[in-house]
């Protein structure tokens, strides 16, 4: 089914000029009736350390099973974007980042990954998952 105008509606990002923004846009799910996963990935997630100021690298990936929304992509690389000057600690990023995902979609099921690259010899990988129907979390093979 294509894209319909309703579809776009709500979307204020998409289009225009890019900048760090915490607004997670979203546009309608053209099957909500079906459990299906959507990835989301990336290798450029940064964020700083909260005491030393000094940059922290992230592979980042969310895997979700919508009900009636679906993220919109750039909306969602502006929103990581705008961790870029923030002092956050990993448990608390990835923590924030799946809030505010299952705030903007209200997903089936959600999980979050913040897999943090080696600082001081120890690396950091953080999941944390929200629940809503575990039939569909079931349906995707996530356990």
């Amino acid at each position: 089914m294509p894209t319909q105008a309703s579809d776009l509606k709500d979307l204020t990002l998409l289009g225009r000029e890019a900048k760090p923004s915490k607004k997670l846009e979203a546009f309608p799910n053209r099957s909500p009736g079906r459990f299906y996963s959507v990835t989301l990935e990336t290798d450029e997630f940064t964020c700083l350390c909260p005491l030393t100021g000094q940059p922290d690298f992230a592979d980042i990936r969310v895997q979700y099973v919508p009900d009636e929304k679906i993220v919109e992509s750039k909306s969602f690389k502006l929103y990581l974007w705008s961790y870029r000057n923030e002092g956050a600690f990993h448990e608390h990023v990835v923590n924030q980042i799946l809030d505010d995902l299952v705030a903007a979609l209200d997903p089936h099921w959600i999980k979050v990954t913040g897999a943090f690259n080696v600082r001081g010899g120890i690396a950091i990988t953080v999941e944390a998952e929200h629940v809503k129907t575990p039939e569909a979390k079931r349906a995707v093979g996530g356990q």
